[in-house]
């Protein structure tokens, strides 16, 4: 028996009937598994290996090229990560498929956080970072040929977002857990920035999780934990679902949709659409690797691929180089 397959085997005896089993992984092209990491780890260890992965430590969260201790995305996805496997170890459920997961969610994410997503989407009239995300990771990464992902951590990475749920727990904890990081750590972060102080919360909001971080994020994890115990359902209680869904609303008045902001977010959607409507129109100017795929996928989409992943500091300096005068030397 191989170390792959006694730590399968340790799955079925030690892990929740509603758990994801390794050993069921699935990959839509077949390949040889490994003898010491189970498919789960494997995809795993790809992500964070990827370049998609490592451009996000120069992506923006919520605030455009921050100072020190601003979060950028790649500590999102961390401590998404964190609070998701506290979680999936909780109910004693797969933490190595709900770690993939985690760690892959936002690789498709453009620079400038949402508002390059929102530029995009003016441009084009459907962008959704949880799709580029999937597509990264199946078509972009590895000059083309995609990561080979296994069904379970694709679907969950797809499913982070929008109106459908993943088809695996796992996948349902990163989709809740990735609201409670972000809720929490924009909000220490707005604290910081000084947009907003712990007595603007609303008093339901302090009464439920209190006024740190770190407690609103355990009581967020504790509720989550015992409402999903026993039960193939990952789910909140309705005050802590009310409180939270106030809290998010506090957040979009007070931080993500805030007047100081907007300056910042229009000048980011500028940067973004200039970038786009210049590759579009001058795609001999891409990348050779992305002009070798046009072929295959359009020209928009690749043009999509290559302003998308870009990082916020290098689409800054494309911009500057395209479009803003170089200054002449000499008297």
């Amino acid at each position: 028996m191989t170390v792959r397959e006694k730590f399968e085997q340790r799955e079925v005896d030690f892990l929740s009937p509603f758990a994801t089993k390794s050993r069921d992984a699935m990959r839509e092209m077949p390949e040889s598994p490994c003898l010491f990491r189970t498919a789960f780890q494997r995809d795993r260890d790809r992500i964070i290996h990827s370049k998609s992965f490592r451009r996000l430590k120069h992506k923006t969260q919520v605030y455009i090229s921050p100072g020190d201790h601003y979060r950028m995305r790649m500590t999102h996805s961390l401590e998404v990560a964190q609070i998701s496997r506290t979680v999936a170890r909780g109910l004693v459920l797969n933490e190595d498929l709900t770690e993939a997961i985690a760690l892959g969610h936002d690789v498709g994410h453009t620079p400038f956080g949402h508002s390059g997503e929102d530029a995009l989407r003016e441009v084009l009239g459907h962008f959704d970072h949880n799709e580029q995300s999937l597509r990264v990771l199946e078509h972009v990464e590895k000059d083309g040929a995609g990561l080979n992902l296994t069904v379970q951590v694709k679907n969950g990475i797809l499913n982070h977002t929008g109106s459908q749920k993943p088809f695996t727990l796992e996948g349902n904890i990163v989709r809740i857990c990735d609201r409670v990081a972000y809720l929490c750590h924009d909000y220490d972060d707005g604290i910081r920035a000084g947009m907003l102080k712990a007595q603007d919360l609303p008093q339901n909001v302090v009464r439920t999780f209190g006024v740190h971080p770190s407690s609103m994020i355990t009581a967020m994890v504790a509720d989550m934990i015992t409402q999903s115990d026993g039960v193939n359902e990952i789910r909140m209680s309705q005050p802590i679902t009310d409180a939270m869904n106030e809290f998010r609303h506090f957040m979009f008045e007070t931080v993500y949709r805030s007047p100081q902001l907007e300056q910042e977010r229009k000048k980011a959607k500028h940067v973004i659409k200039k970038l786009f409507e210049y590759f579009y129109t001058n795609p001999d100017k891409l990348p050779r690797e992305f002009q070798e795929r046009i072929e295959r996928w359009s020209l928009e989409t690749i043009v999509v691929d290559y302003v998308a992943g870009l990082s916020d500091l290098y689409a800054i300096h494309l911009f500057k180089n395209l479009f803003i005068p170089s200054t002449w030397g000499g008297s």
